[in-house]
């Protein structure tokens, strides 16, 4: 595909709700402040589930709405205020162990970061496997969830760009896009680039199960 036909196919993608993030989504306005960080963790732990991306972002904006949107409030909030959270955005398959993986790991990011994600930035210095170790260390955050909040966070950590793993680029082969991630990301302005990897995976997920989300990496 010339690049003029690939670059007129991503604008495609881009001109509707595919080319929305999944913070977007959820009505996370992400920027580089500790709380919007922190509910991009959220999001990112509950889309890496076996679990239908609406109902993820269904759950976060219900704990979010449930005034959970710090890791304070995670923290402080019942084990049985999570879950009926979860319940509410119908989270309902792993509702109970989520919400105890929640309540573990805002104390952990309020231990370790003092909860600012900042610091996990910092402490990362640019290395991108260095951030995904660390995210990985969090309760119920595996290779997808951290994969999920790398495609994400990278239009405000542009450190992290050009991030498109294995799931985006399954996306770009359905699209007939380049599979190269340079090459893709040649194509959209570096802060399109989260919107470019949500419309990809959206795209990988068109003919897949009744599962549809699960960004394995």
């Amino acid at each position: 595909m010339a690049r003029s036909e690939a670059a007129a196919r991503v604008r495609e993608l881009l001109g509707d709700d595919t080319g929305r993030t999944y913070a977007d989504e959820a009505d996370v306005r992400l920027k580089d402040t500790p709380q919007p960080l922190y509910q991009l963790l959220v999001l990112a732990h509950l889309l890496s589930a076996r679990i239908r991306a609406e109902t993820a972002v269904a759950a976060a904006r219900a704990l979010f709405a449930a005034g959970m949107r710090s890791p304070r409030r995670m923290r402080d909030a019942s084990w049985q205020e999570r879950v009926d959270a979860l319940g509410e955005g119908g989270y309902r398959r792993y509702d109970e162990r989520t919400a105890t993986q929640l309540g573990e790991e805002a104390e952990l990011v309020l231990e370790k970061y003092g909860g600012d994600l900042r610091r996990m930035r910092a402490e990362a210095d640019g290395d991108v496997d260095a951030l995904r170790a660390a995210l990985r260390e969090m309760p119920g955050i595996g290779p997808a969830g951290a994969d999920i909040f790398l495609r994400e966070v990278q239009g405000i950590w542009p450190e992290m760009g050009p991030f498109l793993d294995e799931r985006a680029l399954k996306g770009a082969r359905r699209a007939h896009l380049p599979t190269d991630r340079e090459a893709l990301a040649r194509l959209v302005p570096r802060e399109e680039l989260p919107a470019l990897a949500a419309a990809l995976v959206r795209v990988s997920l068109e003919r897949g199960t009744k599962d549809s989300h699960r960004a394995a990496a």
